[in-house]
């Protein structure tokens, strides 16, 4: 897996932060951030959900494909153990087993798009939530509720955040991890698109943590959850 790879931006009134995070970025790439090879069929699910033509219908369709591929990638950075098993045939074959002790952590509202994405790949999995909102006027991200498992401090967290733009909402929703207990290091940052600024905020703030993404590009999609669950 790649670690980094940014694609040219068109353009935005951050342009210059985002500029200056993407070249910081470029030449000290953070070990955390792990990107998922630029393969055709990421590539094309990645221009359909950008596409303003694209139907909710296909929005929909292909963002849950593209979840999935994220989801996948998160579970290989989970820890395992080694085990052996009997086949149907009385052969013995030498596998592993994930740990036990993961869970996952939505970003509501956007975050709970993937929920469903993680359940498929494990379906008894515990999910907590964290519903993070801009104050009108500080224009900062405050924690308005959070529910997690009782346990969560002894559990490897997957983050779920499909957009990473400012990086604000993602930083909150962490720090309140670690007010119950979870360790930095412990966290996996789920995101489809996330933009240089995003992870430059999240790798000064957290440098213990890993961000897990397709895609590294100034403009990020943020019509996602809007499009995502019709209410755009």
């Amino acid at each position: 897996m790649k670690q980094v790879r940014f694609a040219n931006g068109d353009g935005s009134e951050n342009e210059s932060l985002e500029k200056e995070s993407e070249e910081a970025v470029n030449s000290d790439p953070p070990i955390q951030l792990k990107l998922l090879p630029l393969t055709d069929q990421i590539h094309e699910l990645q221009t359909i959900i950008r596409d303003k033509t694209t139907s909710r219908g296909e929005f929909v369709f292909c963002a849950d494909r593209l979840i999935r591929i994220v989801v996948e990638e998160g579970l290989n950075q989970l820890p395992y153990t080694e085990c052996i098993v009997t086949t149907p045939t009385g052969q013995k074959y030498e596998g592993v087993r994930f740990k036990r002790g993961n869970c996952g952590v939505s970003i509501m509202r956007s975050g709970e798009a993937m929920e469903q994405g993680l359940r498929d790949c494990c379906r008894s999995i515990r999910i907590g939530k964290i519903l993070i909102q801009s104050d009108e006027e500080t224009l900062k991200a405050k924690v308005y509720y959070a529910k997690f498992p009782p346990d969560i401090y002894r559990r490897k967290i997957l983050l779920m955040y499909p957009i990473l733009s400012s990086g604000n909402a993602v930083v909150e929703a962490v720090r309140v991890l670690i007010d119950h207990g979870v360790q930095a290091s412990r966290i996996i940052l789920l995101s489809l698109f996330s933009t240089p600024h995003g992870v430059t905020s999240i790798v000064q703030e957290f440098p213990e943590i890993t961000i897990l993404t397709t895609e590294v590009h100034s403009v990020a999609p943020t019509h996602f959850g809007e499009k995502y669950f019709g209410t755009d």
